[in-house]
């Protein structure tokens, strides 16, 4: 993409400190917009936010818990604060949880995953929407679901599936109540992408590297860059008449 496709855009990203967040943000700050990255690492996101301000761009970072509600609204309540309107945001942030087959998955392992995965989600829709609303501002939402929320995973990580079906359903429900208000909602769906979270799942021998190389027949793991050029697409208005869909950026993974 060249250009400036994000030119006087707000943009909020979740799970802005590492993997695919922090390059959605600074994919969105080459791209013309100001960027709140928001994680409970604020250490990784106030690194990204200076690496993104020493290249020109405008930054905030915010440490941020998408489980708590108070906290989600005073997110976004601080982007705006710091720069005046909300024009995009990509609710990024997530979990794998603990691997077990689905009999043995524990109570805790699965409400910590739907937790942040699902309900996180739905509360920084609930009051990014809620802002945008309120303001008269029209929008671009993107979703952070997966390839594993269109279709199963054998790896013991059904909590995983689930909320990430979740989200895809989540992100239906809310392009339908609110496109006559100008708010579009979308989710991208990644594969298997080079990230902080999959290298641990490599290193604790819930799979391989090879093994979901295999799974796409792109033949390899994507960067988190390629995933963050869809999300940017989704939040431009070069993508103005596309709003509830989920996007898969997998290596044809899902079509097989």
């Amino acid at each position: 993409m060249d250009g400036q496709l994000l030119a006087g855009k707000v943009a909020l990203i979740t799970g802005a400190a590492s993997g695919i967040g922090a390059s959605t943000a600074k994919l969105m700050a080459h791209h013309g917009a100001r960027v709140a990255l928001a994680d409970v690492d604020l250490k990784g996101v106030a690194e990204n936010a200076a690496a993104i301000a020493e290249n020109g761009g405008q930054a905030l970072a915010v440490e941020a818990d998408v489980r708590d509600g108070q906290c989600v609204a005073e997110m976004v309540k601080r982007t705006v604060e710091r720069f005046g309107r909300l024009d995009c945001c990509v609710n990024n942030a997530g979990i794998d949880g603990s691997a077990s087959p689905l009999h043995e998955y524990t109570e805790e392992n699965w409400r910590d995953v739907l937790e942040v995965n699902l309900t996180g989600v739905w509360l920084c829709l609930k009051h990014e929407i809620s802002y945008m609303l309120e303001q008269g501002v029209t929008g671009s939402i993107v979703n952070t679901a997966s390839a594993a929320g269109l279709v199963g995973l054998p790896l013991g990580v059904s909590g995983y599936v689930a909320s990430k079906h979740g989200v895809v359903g989540l992100t239906r429900a809310a392009a339908l109540e609110y496109v006559r208000q100008g708010i579009r909602v979308n989710a991208i769906c990644p594969g298997a992408v080079r990230t902080p979270m999959l290298d641990d799942a490599i290193t604790s021998g819930m799979t391989t590297e090879a093994e979901l190389s295999s799974m796409q027949p792109i033949g390899r793991l994507a960067a988190p860059r390629e995933v963050a050029e869809a999300a940017v697409w989704l939040c431009a208005d070069a993508s103005s008449f596309v709003t509830g869909q989920a996007l898969a950026v997998d290596g044809g993974w899902t079509v097989q």
